[in-house]
This record gives C-alpha cells, sequence and structure tokens, in this order.
C-alpha cells in the first residue's frame, strides 16, 4: 500500500512538474516559440501599412512631404506687372536665345527638330530629345533644358498636346520668375542685386555678380553679357 501510495504520488509530481513548465517562457527564442518582445506588425512602420519614414509615401510620416509647389496662375505675372515682367523676359531672351527668340535650339545641337519650336507641340519635343540622346536640347525662348521643361509642363497642368507657342513659353517662363523670388523682391524681402543673382542660377546666359555664368566652364556655358550692363537694364526695370 506504501508502494503504491509513492508511485502515485511521484505520478502526480510528475505531472505538475510537466504543467509549470508549459506557463514559463522561454529565454531563447526558437522556430517554434515566442520571442522575449511580442512585435505588433500592425504598427511596424516597416511594413506597407500606410506610413513611412520616407517623403512621399501616403499616410504618416516621420519627415514632412516636400512642400507643395502651386502652379502659377496663367498671366498672373504678366498681367499683374506687364511692363516691368515683360521687359525683364525680354533681357533675359536677349542673353539666352538671341536673334531666333522663341524658335531658337541650342546651337550645339546637331540633329534639329524637324519643325520650329513654336510649331511643335509639346510631345513632339519630347519624342526629339529621346531620339536625339548626347547632345544639348535646350529650346525656346527661354532655353529650357528638358528636366526643366517637363517640371515647368507639370506644374502649369499642360500636357504633350500642348503647342509650344510663345504664349506657352512665357508662362513657363512666368514660374522660374517665381522660383527666384520675383515676389519677395516685389515685396522688398531681398535687394535687385540678390534677385539678379538668383535669376543668374537659372538661365546661364546672365552673369552673377562675379561677372562670370553661375555655370561658367559647365557644358560650355557662360555669361553672354556683362554684370555692369545687366545691372544697368535691372535698375531701368526697376528703379530704386
Amino acid at each position: 500500500m506504501i508502494f503504491e501510495r509513492c508511485v502515485v504520488t511521484i505520478f502526480l509530481l510528475a505531472l505538475m512538474a510537466v504543467g509549470a513548465r508549459a506557463q514559463v517562457s522561454p529565454l531563447i527564442g526558437g522556430a517554434d516559440r515566442m520571442p522575449l518582445v511580442q512585435i505588433n506588425r500592425a504598427s511596424d512602420p516597416l511594413k506597407s501599412n500606410g506610413s513611412s519614414l520616407f517623403i512621399g509615401q501616403s499616410g504618416g510620416s516621420l519627415f514632412a512631404p516636400y512642400p507643395t509647389r502651386h502652379k502659377a496662375p496663367i498671366g498672373g505675372i504678366l498681367g499683374q506687372y506687364a511692363s516691368s515682367e515683360a521687359r525683364l523676359l525680354q533681357l533675359i531672351a536677349s542673353a539666352e536665345a538671341g536673334p531666333d527668340g522663341y524658335d531658337a535650339v541650342q546651337h550645339g545641337a546637331s540633329k534639329r527638330p524637324a519643325k520650329r519650336p513654336t510649331d511643335m507641340t509639346i510631345g513632339e519635343i519630347y519624342d526629339w530629345i529621346v531620339a536625339t540622346p548626347g547632345q544639348p536640347h535646350a529650346i525656346g525662348r527661354y532655353q529650357f533644358i528638358p528636366d526643366t521643361l517637363r517640371r515647368l509642363v507639370g506644374q502649369a497642368g499642360y500636357t504633350r498636346q500642348t503647342q509650344f507657342t510663345p504664349a506657352v513659353q512665357d508662362q513657363l517662363a512666368e514660374i522660374l520668375l517665381n522660383d527666384a523670388g520675383l515676389a519677395v523682391f516685389r515685396a522688398g524681402s531681398i535687394n535687385r542685386h540678390a534677385f539678379m543673382n538668383n535669376l543668374a542660377k537659372i538661365w546661364a546666359g546672365l552673369p552673377t555678380s562675379s561677372g562670370k555664368s553661375f555655370y561658367h566652364g559647365y557644358a560650355g556655358n557662360h555669361a553672354t553679357m556683362t554684370w555692369a550692363r545687366y545691372d544697368a537694364e535691372m535698375s531701368q526695370i526697376y528703379p530704386g
């Protein structure tokens, strides 16, 4: 009887030990074990849940997105400051396009478009760029280069079917005037020379206050007028 009671006792103790081990979480994870830290996959920022560590993703982000670049109102600048900004664009064109004006194509382009730029659609200009790699593609009165042209077209809301008319070119150039700080210059927050230097960072034909193009020597660029002439012209357009 005593022996049987001992066997039963040992058996019950063994069962209790097994049950106790089943309730203990392991300290080392394994393929069939739970880890020390339970990961909530729904809140994991590296999973596709609408959150992102990077700019430009939908949903929440640890970094703010780039500020929205608002579309310039069509005719907004030239309509508001017609005489001054029209003269400024004429000055820029004299440094960039020469006598060909709105139909100018960068002289280094050995394979020119089949039509005059003003007779082309924006889509035809894009096709010409793709079909003639390895050469300059600056085009129009303001010598838009491909990346800049694509950005401006998107901002203005134009399409491949839009014709590259003088009016369209002027409206694209308006956006660049805004980029250079026209509004803050008009408000008196920057002076004329600062605005002139900003313009020179956009158009390689214009000199900076150093007397050289901001892009001097890059892809053959150089200022096509002196700082003295640039300053004199700007002082007449924007006296005081």
